[in-house]
């Protein structure tokens, strides 16, 4: 319900930076914590990242324009990788994917709501749903209420077996979402399957066009 209501209301948010907190388990294996700062705009969508860990990642950077550069996203890596420059990727390709659960073309809150949306009408149609509020949830520093989300028997149809969503009291915003799947053996943890925090939310900076281009001069791409 918070999700339908709030969609509008976040869509109206012109653009945002944060610290983005990711850990994904990708073909059975939990990957370590990946961190990175992010400028976000939401018309055209458009991205600028900045790895700040893990070590063998910090320094890489990426942008992605909706409707620029044929679609594709514009990155360089670090050390040794660095050498080859400015690289034209395909979001969805395999290179891109690697050690990557979604595309840069899926980053974001508004896609994490509209997310949650899709999953919420799923459970409609089939039931089976435990929904619990814990107000006074704490992420760093930040007040917020934690939305629990059950299945708690397994279906093929179910994405996750526990999903929680801590919305920031004061912004009206999710800024972590973690899911979990069932147990690996009968009477074992759920496990961590995908994990987003944003912290540090900065709303409506007024980005412009120069905060996704390669050229920016506090950026450290090579020129094409």
């Amino acid at each position: 319900r918070w999700a339908y209501d709030g969609i509008d209301e976040i869509e109206r948010i012109q653009d945002y930076s944060a610290t983005l907190i990711k850990r994904e388990r990708i073909d059975g294996k939990l990957l370590e914590h990946e961190y990175m700062f992010v400028k976000i705009r939401h018309r055209p969508f458009s991205v600028y990242m900045y790895f700040l860990g893990p070590e063998k990642k910090k320094g890489q950077e990426v942008v992605y324009v909706e409707g620029a550069n044929d679609g594709k996203m514009l990155a360089h890596g670090t050390g040794i990788q660095k050498l080859f420059g400015t690289v034209s990727l395909d979001p969805t390709g395999q290179i891109a994917m690697t050690d990557n659960r979604y595309p840069i073309t899926e980053v974001g809150i508004v896609t994490l709501v509209r997310r949650l949306i899709e999953v919420g009408e799923k459970d409609v149609q089939y039931g089976e749903c435990e929904v619990k509020y814990f107000p006074g949830a704490k992420i760093e520093n930040r007040l917020c209420t934690c939305l629990r989300v059950i299945h708690p028997v397994p279906r093929r149809n179910f994405l996750f077996h526990i999903a929680q969503i801590y919305v920031d009291d004061e912004l009206n915003l999710p800024i972590r979402y973690e899911a979990y799947d069932w147990p690996a053996e009968e009477g074992g943890k759920p496990q961590l399957t995908e994990e987003y925090t944003y912290l540090n939310l900065k709303l409506n900076n007024g980005f412009t066009d120069a905060d996704f281009d390669i050229r920016n001069p506090n950026y450290q791409f090579k020129s094409k």
